[in-house]
């Protein structure tokens, strides 16, 4: 029996998800229309202007979905309890190193996967993941290139939606054995200390994939088994893993540090630092002990 989601005072699961569907897909009509040099709707200005910020280029695609999707939360929800926390507003709003004092905080990617969107390959998503308590209750992921819309609600379960609000479920991979599994890996964020972890695991395949909601995609449709990520000179902030850990989780899937140790989010520092490991759940736990072992053997000294 699906237990009922706690919220803000004042705010409904359906009324929340119905505005999180129009949100969402409006900021897929925008990222479209900059990815085909269109005007995008909305009043956003045609130039796709790009600026290399201290964490990786930002776009005027970015910027302008980031201010589509705060403004209507705020308009739609202007009662809500809740802090918004986005890549574009950190730096501005939030001070580095101090926790925001809420119990509910969104925590937003408008663009995940920024240099796969200017790139071309189509691998980029958008990431919502809503906080109670500094836990991912709710989450979404959308890949505009896809017409893939994932939601994750803790105790609800998790789906993907197309434009047209059809409905399908999650359908991990039946595949227990290390030695039969996918892995879906980085594209843009790899150093020598990850290549000499990938191949001291004895996994069947390799796939090569953008923005970390696509990751978590391929895993949530089968296509993959586990995905890791491994920080070096930086790391991945809480607004890469926040929505797909949400919408993993509540499909029954396990995302964790190596050490079976669960992410941790507002902490006043935004990097997840360390190994972290997403998988469909399925020996999880045998997994993480498998690359934690190899990874200490490669570097004792990493704090995993």
């Amino acid at each position: 029996m699906k237990k009922e989601v706690e919220l803000p005072k004042g705010v409904r699961l359906d009324d929340l998800l119905r505005e999180l569907r129009f949100l969402s897909w409006g900021a897929a009509d925008i990222l479209l229309a900059y990815s085909k040099g269109e005007k995008p709707p909305y009043g956003f200005p045609k130039a796709l202007s790009v600026q290399d910020g201290g964490d990786g280029p930002v776009s005027a695609a970015d910027l302008a979905v980031n201010s589509w999707l705060l403004n209507g939360l705020n308009i739609n929800f202007p009662l809500a309890s809740w802090s918004m926390l986005s890549e574009e507003n950190a730096k501005e709003d939030f001070p580095e190193g101090v926790e925001i004092n809420k119990k509910w905080i969104w925590i937003l990617d408008p663009l995940d996967g920024t240099k796969d969107f200017l790139k071309g390959t189509g691998e980029y998503a958008v990431h919502l993941a809503l906080l109670n308590s500094n836990i991912p209750t709710l989450g979404v992921v959308l890949i505009p290139e896809l017409e893939e819309l994932w939601f994750g609600v803790a105790g609800f379960g998790a789906w993907c939606e197309d434009r047209h609000g059809n409905k399908k479920s999650f359908s991990f991979s039946k595949k227990n054995k290390i030695s039969e599994m996918t892995l879906v890996s980085s594209r843009s964020h790899r150093d020598e200390k990850l290549e000499k972890l990938i191949d001291a695991i004895p996994f069947l395949e390799k796939k090569i994939v953008g923005s970390v909601g696509c990751k978590v995609a391929k895993i949530l449709k089968g296509e993959a088994d586990f995905y890791l990520s491994l920080s070096a000179r930086t790391a991945p902030k809480d607004w890469d893993m926040a929505a797909p850990e949400a919408v993993l989780n509540a499909a029954g899937g396990s995302f964790t540090h190596a050490n079976l140790k669960k992410l941790s989010y507002n902490t006043g520092d935004r990097n997840q630092w360390g190994c972290l490991v997403a998988s469909h759940g399925k020996n999880h736990e045998k997994l993480c002990k498998y690359i934690e072992r190899e990874l200490l053997e490669i570097d004792p000294t990493f704090l995993v």
